[in-house]
């Protein structure tokens, strides 16, 4: 495929005319406000708390985490990809009578088996974006810190090894899916990877555990930038991970 133009109405034109490729057939979406410039929460008490059923807003502009993910891309999978997820995980409550005001998302996710694939596919989708957004940060400082990095270089050897597992986790991802550092029940970190929107969480997945991290591979995460190039996709990600916020996370857990 070639690069696509630089100029915004040709890259405009090719959303366009690609029918937002990467969303489920059949979509009916309704149109949410941008949210790009909302303040991030306050605090770290947040960390252990449950995933909310509906979207929340980015704590950064779509253009903050450039040169490395370009702010159409981020415009995009936020107002479109993941907006349809909330949208279509809404309907599946209602239709399969989850009260969310009550319910947690994670243990629908524990439990997904016992509900239909839109359930499925919209729930992951939705916890899975939400991490994803919060996972990264305009001012990555690169490697984690303390307890973190400990049980880093404890499971892995190093973080330079880690990098490299996951990174291999995620180019060996066939069509579409996650890679995942996780937090398993005997305390110990794991990387793999899941396909779709399946997470952890599930019980339905062979990976089974806390998802400390997981890296979007699905391609409307980095086609506009990175063509079929997903290596090149995963090598920049590392460049805005936020490891404050995962470090946090962990401990949270741990």
């Amino acid at each position: 495929m070639n690069k696509l133009p630089n100029s915004s109405p040709d890259r405009r034109e090719f959303i366009k005319t690609t029918g937002m490729a990467g969303l489920a057939a059949g979509i009916s979406l309704t149109a949410l406000p941008a949210l790009a410039k909302a303040h991030p929460k306050k605090g770290h008490d947040d960390f252990a708390e449950t995933i909310p059923f509906h979207q929340q807003p980015l704590a950064y502009d779509y253009k903050a985490l450039e040169p490395n993910i370009d702010a159409m891309t981020m415009e995009i999978h936020y107002t479109k990809h993941a907006a349809a997820y909330a949208k279509n995980l809404a309907d599946a409550c209602a239709a399969e009578h989850v009260d969310t005001q009550t319910a947690k998302l994670e243990d629908v996710l524990a439990g997904i088996s016992k509900y239909s694939v839109k359930m499925r596919n919209n729930a992951g989708g939705h916890y899975n974006h939400e991490l994803f957004w919060k996972s990264m940060t305009a001012t990555s400082t690169g490697k984690p810190s303390g307890k973190l990095l400990e049980a880093i270089e404890r499971d892995f050897t190093s973080f330079d090894a880690f990098k490299t597992k996951l990174s291999d986790a995620a180019k060996a991802r066939f069509g579409s899916g996650f890679a995942w550092l996780v937090l398993g029940a005997d305390k110990k970190l794991v990387v793999g990877s899941t396909p779709n929107q399946d997470n952890p969480l599930m019980d339905v997945s062979e990976l089974k555990g806390f998802p400390v991290l997981g890296l979007d591979v699905w391609e409307h995460a980095y086609y506009l930038k990175y063509q079929n190039k997903r290596p090149d996709y995963i090598t920049a990600w590392f460049n805005v991970v936020n490891w404050d916020y995962i470090g946090q996370r962990y401990e949270s857990m741990a």
